[in-house]
């Protein structure tokens, strides 16, 4: 095939990552020169049908923009609407709040590291085929996603958007006798967790490294769930409320999402996992700091490939985490803290299973969203996605269309992008004139 030659490989609906979306990469004399991840999802509109509505309706309404993680959109409108009210919760609220989290990493986590992206690693188109192989590993999978399905039902009422998260704190704080029965599937887990962690790290990974600014929150005192300065990997470290002096999100004609760049040079970077792991690996409880320093992999890691790794270590984490919470809990009395409404304005940012999240609002007197600003997580990697396409392609080129489509696949795949935000390949063209 001539390097001028119209190259298209037709894609089916790519089962194993959420959205709809393309990509189309130009070349030219045999050289890449345009990479557009499309994302033609039709838009949402969650920031503007906020405005209007009691402040109390945000949590339950920012749940929906995703059903895999409504925990982590909840938790950053409690908190930046707790900070526009000058709320102080209380330590019994900020703990169990760390386990609600917990339970939706465990989740989210396992969804993506069994369903969508482990079959990548053994050539699988899916699960089913993953199972034929694997089938004790895939019931473990399925197992350790229940486990954090529970915690979501004990802790919010229902595993899927779920409704007690409340500013203030919850509606209702979990009876001391629910928790404790989640102690038997918890160091089950654990040690499920462990177990999975060492065997994604002894996959095949391929020999793909970036320069990447890598971003996620920071703590001086344990691995950054909901609070945190934003730190990253080349220095920089602010406030929440800081976040859009230094990052700013542009239209592209291509896409209905917006794309998330650093400022004041408009460049890329790369949120998630192994963004977290790079910048607070001394903070992971004791099993998964044991373990990271036990697994063949060097720290800090940039080849994103290996972020199931991290997903991995997260998982040990987040049950480790969640057993000592529950060891330790008394009850929660008041579950909700009071507060009052008046004019005001707040922003803050967590952790995402995904990566950084950042909400800020505005609230009239009477408690009304006068303006919301909601930046999730894939929308601040979609052009470290291209980015990566662009340098990673030329490796793949001489691949049959199929093997090269899946080799793109397979890339994004490893930023396990959300369903509100991309991507269903459709087609993918490269375009060599």
């Amino acid at each position: 095939m001539s390097d001028r030659a119209i190259r298209t490989i037709e894609i089916g609906a790519l089962t194993r990552v959420e959205g709809e979306g393309a990509l189309r990469v130009s070349m030219k004399d045999g050289i890449i020169t345009d990479v557009q991840l499309a994302i033609y999802e039709p838009p949402r509109f969650f920031e503007a049908l906020l405005r209007g509505r009691p402040l109390e309706e945000t949590p339950d309404i920012t749940a929906r923009i995703c059903g895999i993680c409504p925990i982590a959109y909840q938790m950053t409108t409690v908190h930046a609407l707790e900070t526009a009210l000058r709320v102080r919760i209380t330590p019994e609220i900020r703990v169990l709040r760390r386990l609600l989290y917990c339970g939706e990493w465990i989740e989210s986590h396992g969804v993506h590291m069994h369903l969508l992206h482990i079959p990548d690693f053994f050539g699988y188109e899916s699960i089913i085929e993953l199972a034929k192989r694997f089938p004790e590993q895939v019931n473990r999978g399925l197992r350790l996603k229940k486990i954090g399905n529970r915690i979501l039902e004990v802790m919010g009422g229902r595993a899927v958007h779920p409704i007690n998260v409340a500013v203030g704190g919850f509606h209702k704080g979990p009876p001391k006798a629910e928790l404790q029965a989640l102690l038997p599937d918890l160091h089950w887990g654990l040690d499920a967790a462990i177990a999975v962690a060492r065997w994604v790290a002894a996959f095949d990974f391929p020999d793909f490294f970036g320069d990447y600014e890598m971003v996620a929150l920071q703590h001086p005192d344990e691995y950054p769930m909901n609070e945190g300065q934003i730190a990253s990997t080349k220095g920089l470290c602010i406030a929440a409320s800081e976040f859009e002096n230094h990052f700013g999100e542009r239209q592209v004609r291509h896409s209905t999402a917006l794309q998330a760049v650093k400022l004041p040079d408009e460049s890329s970077y790369f949120v998630g996992p192994l963004a977290r792991l790079n910048l607070n690996r001394q903070m992971l409880s004791v099993s998964a700091r044991q373990l990271c320093d036990e697994l063949p992999i060097r720290w800090p890691c940039f080849n994103p490939f290996q972020s199931i790794i991290a997903r991995a270590l997260e998982v040990v984490h987040a049950f480790e985490e969640a057993i000592a919470i529950i060891r330790n809990y008394q009850g929660c009395s008041p579950a909700r803290v009071k507060y009052k409404h008046f004019e005001s304005e707040g922003c803050w940012a967590t952790e995402a299973p995904r990566g950084l999240i950042y909400h800020r609002f505005k609230i009239t007197i009477d408690g009304k969203i006068a303006f919301a600003k909601i930046v999730p997580p894939t929308s601040q990697n979609q052009r470290q996605i291209e980015q990566d396409l662009i340098a990673y392609l030329p490796s793949v080129l001489n691949d049959d269309d199929a093997a090269t489509g899946l080799a793109c696949e397979k890339l994004i795949r490893s930023y396990d992008p959300c369903i509100s935000c991309a991507t269903h390949f459709l087609k993918l063209e490269i375009d060599r004139r």
